[in-house]
């Protein structure tokens, strides 16, 4: 293997431009930080693909160009740190080169576009990233937060309980509504549409907003208790997007009782900012829908979760799905998809490889000193002081989970700041939606009590349904497979 000093040897005067070994603190407030996993392609060694990446990156191209100035040099992206065993490659981008109005789309542009194309790597993977407190200062982060929602729930110390509709699709908006009433008369806080919920002519998008709003009027008249619905305004147009939510406000809905849904990667992030600028008073709703393209591990191009979820926090989406850290049926880890909900959930937190500060003011400010405690503490922080920092984005737990686990997920989570939406978890209760709704709320106190929930089960009829109905069907899951792995 090379050493660092042959390596530097080996570049070309166009790569020593994005190349500095000895950059002086990094961390001094010029720079937003990326950690590559990432292989070199063709002939290029390491540090050669490196710098390759860094100048596509920011400010060069395939060959060193004679209309350079010095002041464009400033701009270069600089590697500048290597860990050649590992594969990984840290790279420092000015943050002055990315659009001054706080523009997510224009970052990723840089430091995930064109990059990932580039035939000189054969993998490369942005696994974290760090952003100073200067360059916090020109993004707009979240407004409406989970602790907004709590108290608009007026539901603490626990999860938000919530449900996806099922079937995803197919449903009329009459029959659409009337699950939506059952799960929220049998006990649940949160409804969300599908991500691929839209104007279908079976499902009129008017006709659903409206039936989604009497069910909704007559569930809180029934429970004494508010409710949320979460409607997708993804659309194929600025105009029908904004048309959509203007319905939504239209539709006589409580300020708090709605949300809006946007699939924020395959809408894109203009989408996600305009909703956040438009409607800072309203959750902004966040579905990943197309993530598993760049995140999946198996994938050797792309970024993590972990970055993901930063960049929806810091173009300032309420709230994001991080998935289940392996306990539902989606791909995850807790490395991976926790280290992510407590990034955008907490003040300070470790991700992959940096420590995070979400903090707009200097980290030994006594001010600054006490929000990081008082969130460990878990009061609201930055409720009356927004300038010090950015606020919280809430994870959002959906795919494969049910009542059942819903306490092996908050333990591996610890904390219960989320809102979990159960789909077939819910719907698939034998005695229907609102047996499921009852179930998941009696598998949440459970937990409160300190109780199993088969001790809990023994007086409450939904959850011992519901345990008995997922335990079989996970115990035919396990025989299956070691059926097929006997049979081959």
């Amino acid at each position: 293997m090379a050493t660092e000093k042959e390596l530097l040897k080996s570049l070309n005067d166009k790569q020593k431009a994005y190349v500095d070994l000895k950059l002086k603190n990094p961390k001094n407030g010029e720079y937003m930080l990326g950690v590559f996993h990432m292989l070199p392609g063709g002939d290029l060694n390491m540090l050669q693909a490196a710098a390759e990446i860094a100048a596509e990156s920011s400010t060069g191209t395939n060959f060193k160009v004679q209309t350079e100035t010095p002041f464009s040099r400033e701009m270069n992206a600089l590697v500048y740190k290597l860990d050649l065993k590992k594969d990984l490659v840290w790279i420092a981008y000015p943050w002055r080169l990315f659009d001054r109005i706080g523009n997510v789309q224009n970052i990723l542009t840089y430091i995930v576009g064109n990059v990932l194309g580039m035939k000189e790597v054969n993998a490369l993977k942005l696994l974290d990233v760090w952003f100073p407190p200067a360059f916090l200062e020109q993004y707009d982060g979240p407004s409406y937060t989970i602790d907004d929602m709590r108290k608009y729930l007026d539901v603490y110390d626990r999860p938000i309980l919530g449900t996806i509709v099922k079937p995803k699709m197919g449903l009329t908006s009459a029959e659409y509504a009337e699950v939506a009433y059952d799960f929220w008369v049998g006990g649940g806080d949160f409804v969300k549409n599908d991500e691929p919920q839209a104007d279908q002519d079976f499902c009129p998008y008017d006709k659903m907003v409206k039936h989604v709003k009497e069910a909704m009027d007559k569930a809180v008249k029934e429970t004494g208790k508010k409710k949320v619905h979460s409607f997708n305004v993804s659309a194929s147009d600025f105009d029908t997007m904004i048309k959509r939510c203007e319905m939504i406000i239209s539709a006589g809905f409580e300020p708090g009782s709605f949300a809006f849904l946007i699939d924020g990667i395959t809408a894109g992030w203009m989408a996600v900012q305009t909703l956040r600028r438009r409607y800072p008073n309203v959750f902004i709703h966040f579905h990943r829908a197309a993530h598993g393209a760049f995140t999946r591990p198996e994938n050797p191009f792309g970024f993590s979760v972990l970055v993901l979820s930063k960049f929806a926090r810091l173009a300032g989406a309420s709230g994001i799905h991080t998935g289940t850290a392996g306990v539902g049926k989606m791909a995850g880890t807790p490395t991976e998809d926790i280290t992510a909900a407590h990034n955008i959930l907490k003040f300070v937190s470790d991700g992959h490889f940096f420590n995070q500060e979400w903090a707009k003011v200097p980290e030994n400010d006594e001010d600054a000193i006490k929000i990081v405690h008082e969130d460990e503490a878990h009061h609201i922080i930055l409720e009356d002081d927004s300038w010090r920092g950015m606020k919280k984005c809430c994870p959002i737990i959906s795919g494969g989970l049910n009542p059942t686990l819903l306490k092996p997920f908050i333990d591996v989570m610890g904390s219960t700041d989320f809102i979990t939406t159960m789909g077939a978890g819910c719907h698939a209760h034998p005695k229907g939606t609102k047996s499921g709704a009852a179930a998941l709320v009696q598998s949440c106190e459970a937990y409160l009590k300190g109780i199993s929930i088969e001790e809990y089960a023994k007086t409450h009829n939904e959850l011992k349904k519901a345990i008995d109905f997922f335990s079989k069907k996970k115990n035919k899951s396990v025989e299956q497979a070691e059926k097929t792995e006997s049979s081959s």
